[in-house]
């Protein structure tokens, strides 16, 4: 039985925001009657950007919101979708008169509820921009919605805010989002699923040899299931679609994102960014920025995502631009 640190289960998630508002806040407020979370001090004529979805997912999407990324993020109950009326109302409180960006993962109930919040938000006269991330290799040939949108977000939110940042105007930052959304990709492994609040057994189980390649962030199995074996062989498992995939060469440049899935040690991800460097390296293929971390996170699962963004020339300085969030500061 897994043992965990809560109140009730049902109010895991609020609590925690509360929480983390409470440990950050000169960046970041919490309104638990509208179940968002905006920076402390709204910002002032720029273009506004939203993101959200289901909690589990900590520090994704709370943990984006300051200067240089997110404006406000919108937290549904642990693995389920924000009501199209919160985001709605986070769709209105990041609008400063320039528009909002709004950020969504291809899940079905996400896509639903923007999509609704951004007719809703017409009537209130605020314009928005919807941009999809949709960058999971291991769901790339399914039946249905797509791809669906894990990691690469980061990388959209962290371009996308650096831009409205600098002052780029609605559509451009936008476009800006859909670009580095349609050329991210990403895939995962796990070694042990994760546990929902309250649940007394894991998503699913595997066997001390057993990996499980192409799983979800909401527990999704994955695509099958490979032989355990050691970081450097465990992270070209991951390397190796991606890099064909988006035809990678020698002489390309990426942004690498090693990506914990939650239960995963610092010292482990940190053994795995080091394989991710050498493996493209030997390969030819440049680094040309890079984040490594639990950031995009399903509940307590042992695992890693990689993502891999072709790194064009505008890019690097939007990923190297000054960022100040609770999860993100450089």
């Amino acid at each position: 039985m897994r043992r965990q640190i809560l109140n009730r289960p049902e109010d895991a998630s609020a609590e925690a925001l509360e929480g983390l508002a409470l440990t950050h806040p000169t960046l970041i407020a919490y309104d638990p009657r509208a179940g968002i979370v905006t920076r402390a001090t709204p910002a002032r004529d720029k273009v506004g950007l939203v993101s959200g979805g289901g909690a589990g997912h900590e520090p994704l999407h709370a943990g984006f919101v300051g200067t240089g990324m997110l404006d406000v993020a919108v937290p549904g109950a642990v693995f389920a979708s924000p009501t199209a009326l919160q985001v709605h109302e986070g769709t209105v409180a990041a609008d400063s008169s320039r528009g909002v960006v709004q950020i969504v993962k291809n899940y079905t109930g996400d896509v639903l509820n923007f999509q609704i919040a951004s007719e809703l938000a017409g009537n209130d006269a605020v314009e928005t921009e919807v941009v999809l991330v949709d960058d999971d290799l291991a769901t790339q040939n399914d039946d249905g919605p797509g791809r669906r949108g894990t990691a690469a977000v980061l990388a959209v939110e962290k371009i996308c805010g650096a831009s409205a940042e600098a002052g780029a105007e609605l559509g451009e930052v936008a476009e800006l989002g859909r670009r580095v959304a349609r050329n991210s990709r990403t895939l995962a492994f796990a070694l042990s699923a994760g546990t929902h609040p309250g649940a007394t057994e894991p998503a699913f189980t595997l066997g001390m040899d057993e990996v499980e390649l192409g799983v979800g962030v909401h527990g999704e199995r994955g695509t099958g299931r490979v032989r355990f074996a050691d970081a450097d062989a465990l992270t070209a498992l991951l390397i190796d679609p991606l890099v064909t995939d988006l035809g990678l060469t020698r002489g390309s440049s990426v942004i690498a994102i090693v990506n914990g899935l939650g239960g995963t040690y610092p010292i482990e991800i940190g053994v795995a960014a080091r394989a991710v460097h050498r493996i493209l390296a030997d390969r030819g293929i440049a680094i040309a920025g890079s984040l490594a971390g639990n950031y995009v996170t399903s509940l307590d699962m042992v695992g890693l995502s990689l993502t891999l963004l072709p790194a064009d020339t505008d890019l690097i300085p939007l990923w190297e631009a000054p960022v100040r969030t609770p999860a993100w500061t450089w």
